[in-house]
C-alpha cells in the first residue's frame, strides 16, 4: 500500500505541471479563437459550409500585428490621439481606459525598473522578511511627504501572485536579492517548496573557473612553472 502511495504521489507530480499547462494552453487558444467566432464564421460559411477551427486566433493575431504597425507610424498616432480624446469624453470609460493604460504603459516602459528586481522587506513586522518586487520609484506627493528616497514595492500573496498589497518602503530598508522575477515568482507560487539555486554561489565559481580568474591564473602558473622540468634539460645541438 505505501508503495502504491509513493507511485500516486510520483506521478500526481509529474503529470500536474503537464496538466496544468494544457489546460491553461487550450483555454487561452479557445479565448481568443472566440473574440471574433462571429466574424470567421462568416468569412468560412459561404466559402466552406462549415467553420474552421482556429481561425479565430488567427484573425486576432492579424488584427494586433496590423494595430502594432499602425501605432508605430506617424499617421497612426494622430489616429490613435483622436480616439484617446474620444475616450476621454464618455463617461466611466475614460476612467477604465486611463488606468488599464497607466498600468500597460508602466510594465512595458523599457527605462523603468517595473518588476525587474526581487527585494526583501520587514513585513508584517520587525524581525519577519518577505518577498517582494519593486515596481518603481515613488513620485509626486509620495515622496515629497517622507524623509528618505522611497520606492513602489508590490508584495505578492501566495500562491496567487496578482493579488497582494502595494508598499511604499524607504530604499534603504529593502535587501536586493540575485535572484531573477522568474525564480521570485517560483518561490511565491510555490509556497517556498521550489528554491532557486543562490546566483551568488553560482556567479563566484563562475569567474573561479574562467581563465582570468583566481583559479585560472593558479592553473595557468602551475603549468607554467612544471612546463621546464617536463620538458628536461636541452640537448647540445638540438
Amino acid at each position: 500500500m505505501r508503495r502504491l502511495r509513493t507511485f500516486f504521489i510520483t506521478g500526481l507530480i509529474v503529470l500536474a505541471p503537464v496538466a496544468v499547462t494544457l489546460w491553461i494552453t487550450w483555454w487561452l487558444v479557445s479565448f481568443l479563437d472566440g473574440l471574433l467566432a462571429g466574424l470567421a464564421s462568416s468569412l468560412t460559411m459561404p466559402l466552406l459550409g462549415r467553420t474552421v477551427p482556429g481561425l479565430g486566433v488567427a484573425l486576432t493575431l492579424v488584427i494586433i500585428l496590423l494595430a502594432g504597425m499602425i501605432a508605430t507610424n506617424f499617421i497612426g498616432r494622430r489616429l490613435i490621439g483622436l480616439g484617446e480624446q474620444l475616450l476621454s469624453r464618455v463617461p466611466f470609460v475614460n476612467a477604465v481606459y486611463n488606468t488599464v493604460k497607466q498600468i500597460v504603459d508602466a510594465v512595458a516602459a523599457s527605462n523603468q525598473d517595473a518588476f525587474k528586481r526581487v527585494v526583501l522587506v520587514e513585513y508584517p513586522r520587525r524581525g519577519m522578511w518577505a518577498l517582494a518586487f519593486v515596481t518603481g520609484s515613488a513620485r509626486g506627493e509620495v515622496q515629497a511627504v517622507t524623509q528618505s528616497e522611497v520606492i513602489s514595492v508590490l508584495l505578492p500573496t501566495t500562491p496567487n501572485p496578482t493579488s497582494g498589497f502595494l508598499l511604499m518602503v524607504p530604499k534603504d530598508d529593502v535587501i536586493p536579492l540575485a535572484m531573477s522575477v522568474e525564480d521570485g515568482m517560483k518561490l511565491v507560487i510555490s509556497g517556498g517548496v521550489v528554491i532557486p539555486p543562490d546566483r551568488r554561489v553560482t556567479g563566484a565559481l563562475n569567474s573561479l573557473r574562467a581563465p582570468g580568474g583566481p583559479a585560472g591564473d593558479a592553473t595557468a602558473g602551475a603549468a607554467g612553472q612544471d612546463g621546464p622540468e617536463a620538458s628536461g634539460p636541452e640537448k647540445p645541438g638540438a
